[in-house]
């Protein structure tokens, strides 16, 4: 299984609790297919750059994800069919980093938004 990185921005009029239960609907879907997720960070509200939808903010989550390239195509076409999605991206990475993004690190209090799965991965050298 390869090892991936997907960042969501949800609608800003979904409650926390409502974006959340988004989320696993989509992770679902990945578990599904035999797929883990390997760490879970919460980024809260944040703005966007520009007006997408006319959504000035929006509910940012970011996943790394353990788990087969069809769970991914799946997992993309149905968030390419939700509309409480503004935007997403998924990108293949060599290795999954344990310690919080940069992002996260900025904001000591959101440190309890990260959750992290204790197994150590990376994927093979032959990608």
């Amino acid at each position: 299984m390869a090892l991936y990185e997907s960042v969501i921005i949800g609608r800003q009029d979904l409650t926390p609790g409502q974006f959340e239960t988004l989320l696993e609907k989509f992770i679902e879907v990945i578990q599904s297919f035999k797929g883990k997720i390997k760490k879970k960070e919460n980024w809260g509200i944040r703005n966007l750059a520009y007006k997408i939808n006319k959504n000035r903010k929006g509910h940012y989550m970011l996943l790394n994800i353990d788990g087969p390239p069809e769970a991914i195509q799946e997992y993309e076409r149905l968030m390419r069919l939700d509309e409480d999605i503004i935007r997403f991206l998924t990108i293949k990475i060599k290795f999954i980093d344990e310690k919080p993004s940069p992002l996260m690190l900025n904001k000591p209090d959101k440190l309890n938004n990260v959750s992290v799965t204790d197994e150590k991965f990376s994927a093979p050298d032959n990608e």
